[in-house]
């Protein structure tokens, strides 16, 4: 995998960072039933709950860069397409809430940065199958 998509899946994990700082600073739990769902498994405590799965989502997405992704292992490209999948799923989702309340949904200031990102990913992936196809 080349330096600046390894680079640029760095950066979709620093923003899925600030993403989960933004969505627990407006408390996503309270206005999202899954999430309140999610964070419930761990306690009656939600804020504690929605803090360990993010923080555990985030620490996956450190695993993958510092592992299969930096060092390129065979399955790379396996986890960059989970998280550009994940990414533009969480985009999409916050955005048509947003939309359908029409106004702030917790998680919509970072979505442009969610974006950008996992969409440069999907264009690199998607270039690099053609390429490798085309051969």
């Amino acid at each position: 995998m080349q330096v600046s998509t390894q680079t640029i899946f760095l950066l979709l994990i620093f923003s899925q960072a600030l993403h989960s700082i933004e969505e627990y600073f407006y408390r996503l739990w309270e206005v999202f039933a899954p999430a309140r769902f999610i964070s419930g498994l761990f306690g009656d405590d939600l804020a504690t709950g929605f803090s360990i799965v993010n923080v555990t989502i985030v620490i996956f997405g450190f695993w993958c860069y510092f592992g299969p992704v930096r060092h390129s292992w065979t399955h790379a490209t396996l986890y960059t397409w989970f998280w550009v999948l994940l990414e533009l799923g969480n985009s999409i989702g916050h955005t048509y809430f947003a939309i359908n309340q029409a106004g702030y949904f917790p998680g919509l200031y970072t979505v442009p940065l969610l974006l950008v990102f996992s969409g440069y990913l999907l264009f690199r992936l998607l270039k690099t199958n053609y390429e490798s196809t085309a051969k």
